[in-house]
Parts: structure tokens; sequence; C-alpha cells
């Protein structure tokens, strides 16, 4: 894994609570980079569903996993020159999944409370990019644009090597090349970022590559329009 400038490499380095470390590093730098070794939370089972639903797909041929999109509502669209992984929106209908919900959720309160950043509800999903497969630069949102206000990515990748690709690429800001860091999708790593502050990609890899992603939006409903949707 390299990190580049001040991102500091993993909360495991730091005396620090899980949450007291994220806050202080998305307060100075605009991300954090952790390791996670909660009991509650089950790394190995949360691995296990998603390639789970991703033989269920190349097996079964059931629809469990969808091939991503870009943009929302009437924006959506697919197309493989931008990215070319498939995903599958988490619910609390299995325990890993209710696990992992109610720890973002207690990281929504957390930010709230000591960022004061008014974030209003959590969406996430399973992603699965086969090899060769990439999502190229974007922004998880634009300033003003969207109500996405700060992106989770958690890997879900046992013995993952550097030979195997797949980085996680976070540039300086949208009018720069200069990487910010380059991370490998290794097992149990959680990466968050303030969503409008940093383009990034996902670089092709040599094996299935897993993860969850995710993102804290705020309540940007309007004239009776509920945004986010229930």
């Amino acid at each position: 894994m390299t990190c580049i400038e001040s991102v500091q490499l993993l909360q495991e380095n730091s005396a620090k609570p899980l949450f007291e470390y994220m806050e202080e590093q998305i307060r100075s730098t605009g991300m954090a980079v952790c390791r996670l070794n909660d009991p509650e939370i089950e790394t190995t089972e949360l691995a296990l569903m998603a390639h789970r639903l991703h033989r269920r797909v190349t097996s079964l041929g059931e629809r469990q996993l969808e091939a991503a999109g870009i943009g929302r509502q009437q924006d959506f669209s697919k197309n493989r020159d931008i990215r070319r992984d498939r995903i599958h929106w988490l619910a609390r209908e299995h325990h890993a999944e209710q696990g992992w919900l109610d720890f973002m959720e207690q990281l929504r309160l957390h930010m709230n409370r000591y960022l004061m950043l008014g974030l209003f509800s959590h969406e996430c999903h399973f992603a699965h990019y086969p090899p060769g497969a990439f999502y190229k630069r974007h922004m998880d949102a634009f300033k003003g644009q969207s109500n996405r206000i700060l992106t989770t990515v958690f890997y879900l990748n046992p013995q993952w090597q550097a030979e195997d690709g797949g980085e996680l690429v976070i540039y300086n800001d949208a009018d720069s090349d200069r990487v910010r860091a380059q991370l490998l999708p290794e097992f149990g790593t959680l990466v968050s970022f303030l969503s409008e502050e940093f383009p990034h990609e996902v670089l092709a890899a040599q094996r299935d590559r897993y993860s969850i992603a995710g993102w804290f939006r705020i309540n940007s409903s309007l004239n009776g329009v509920i945004d986010p949707p229930g």
C-alpha cells in the first residue's frame, strides 16, 4: 500500500479510537485510511456474501449483481467505457449486512457530532470488479450539484498482493493529475474521503476484486420531493 503526502497509513498505527482517528484525519486532510479490527464487523462473512453474489450470476444466471451505471434518476446511464463493475445494494436482510449498516450509523452520528457535516442517511453496495474491470477517474459529487458528502470504501479481498493491481487512486483535486494516495484493496481496509473534494479511479486488477462502496448524504428534499429517498 502506498500513501502520498499527508495521508497517514492505517489507524492501527494510532492509539486513538477508530472514529476519533477518522474524524481528525478528515478534518485535517479530507480523508482517512483505517484497518478495521472490530469484532462486531463480520468482515469474513461480508466477503463471503460478496463472493456468493458473484457466483450466483456466473453459475446460476440469477441477477444478484447488476451492471453499475453513472448519474442519478433521469441522468442515469450505463457506460462500459467508464466503469465495468457490478453491484448489489445492501439491506438489513442478513446479520452481517445489518452489522455493517449499524456501524455506518454509528460513524454518521460521530461525524455529525464532531464535524457538524449534517449527514442524513447512508447508502452502500457490494461492488465486484472482475479481472480487467475498472472505473475511470470521476467525482462522487460535484459542489452544489449533489448531496453526497462523505464516501466510504471497505475492502473484502483476503491475501491481496501488489501484483494483483486494482488500486484505488485518489488525486489532489479536480484540476490536478498529482496523486494524493494509491491504495491496494486489502482485506479489512476502510478508506473514507470528502466526496466533493477528490477525483479518483479504480485501476484494473488481475483477480476478482470485492468491496463495499458507500456514501453519506445530506437531506436535500425540495418542494415535497424526498431526496434521498426512503
